[in-house]
């Protein structure tokens, strides 16, 4: 099997609206230029371009071949997209060098939530059948998950105002929300939608991001500490949200089993995708994560979720212990869908 690395990531600025357009040009340039600059490279050594992206959060049919603008279509480049988040873009650039056929990829991701009703454009995302004619709004859906495991003594307001503490804590706020001291005075704090408060519920944020991954000798040339990819799966839930356990993820837990190989103890940071606080509860326990481990030293997506991109970046921060050696294994989280649909765990090591 070729070895596979993460060798370089920059991500545009976390900003809660921008007057860039929803093809992501504008965010996504001064990445690429951020990392051609860092790696030595230019846009010719790039063998595959992945993208992560939303036609329907862009409000455009077929919006991300707007955001090839960004890099140049000439001469002719080797390129794919997903609909969804770019950590599974990620995956497909994985597999695409595993295959031998280049031993470059640059994937990126980019979302301009700003530009529309993001909690009704989410409801896009469920079931088309039964689900998505209601438009049942994201954060009410999230919310009644959380109301789910509140009830059932998974889990407590407590510990979900821990969560947004620590998030505040790390990287603060991207939003309005106001930084607290304690969790006493975040629970003072009026629901928005009961049982959330608007530090339960990830900021709208505009963003991109973009990662590139190398191969074998090729890594080791590009940077001194490549972050490799020992371990790397996806796993899904039925769309059909009362036909599910709302308050556990089976789907993290057999990503994360996959990924890890069961060795979660010697893990020292993991970047989890969780918009919502209750939701980083659920897939700690899922994934099986200690009190030995760092858990978002980012923020996570509580200071921003640049939607489509969030995933991605939690790769890129990940991988970035790894590059200054702060840590020697890392786990990155990624979902997409409702409710912690579709998940994604990638394992990345250091190696001497």
């Amino acid at each position: 099997m070729t070895d596979v690395a993460v060798v370089g990531f920059a991500h545009a600025p976390h900003v809660r609206r921008t007057e860039g357009t929803t093809n992501g040009v504008e965010m996504l340039m001064p990445c690429f230029a951020e990392l051609y600059a860092e790696l030595g490279l230019k846009q010719t050594d790039i063998g595959f371009w992945c993208s992560g992206s939303s036609d329907y959060l862009a409000g455009r049919a077929f919006s991300f071949l707007s955001a090839i603008d960004s890099i140049g279509a000439v001469p002719p480049i080797n390129e794919s997209h997903v609909e969804m988040d770019a950590a599974w873009a990620l995956y497909e650039a994985y597999l695409k060098i595993l295959t031998g056929a280049v031993d470059t990829a640059l994937v990126y991701g980019f979302g301009k939530s700003s530009a529309g009703v993001l909690r009704r454009v989410l409801a896009l995302q469920t079931d088309p059948y039964t689900v998505a004619p209601l438009m049942p709004d994201a954060v009410s859906m999230a919310g009644l998950q959380a109301r789910f495991g509140l009830d059932a003594g998974k889990w407590t307001a407590e510990q979900m105002a821990q969560v947004a503490l620590d998030s505040m804590n790390a990287a603060g706020r991207t939003d309005s929300e106001k930084p607290a001291k304690s969790i006493d005075e975040l629970l003072e704090r009026p629901y928005f939608a009961d049982p959330l408060r608007r530090h339960d519920i990830a900021p709208i944020t505009d963003g991109a991001s973009a990662i590139v991954l190398a191969s074998g000798d090729r890594a080791r040339e590009l940077r001194e500490n490549p972050a490799w990819i020992t371990g790397i799966e996806h796993r899904i839930e039925t769309p059909v949200l009362g036909a599910r356990d709302l308050t556990t993820s089976p789907s993290t837990a057999a990503s994360a089993k996959a990924a890890t190989g069961g060795d979660v103890g010697s893990i020292d940071v993991a970047e989890i995708y969780a918009p919502f606080t209750h939701q980083q509860l659920i897939l700690a326990e899922a994934i099986g994560l200690g009190d030995s481990t760092k858990i978002n030293p980012s923020g996570g997506a509580l200071a921003a979720n640049p939607m489509f991109s969030t995933g991605l970046e939690r790769i890129g921060f990940a991988a970035r212990h790894v590059f200054d050696g702060s840590a020697q294994r890392v786990l990155a989280h990624a979902t997409s869908g409702p409710a912690l649909q579709q998940n994604l765990v990638a394992v990345l090591e250091g190696k001497n």
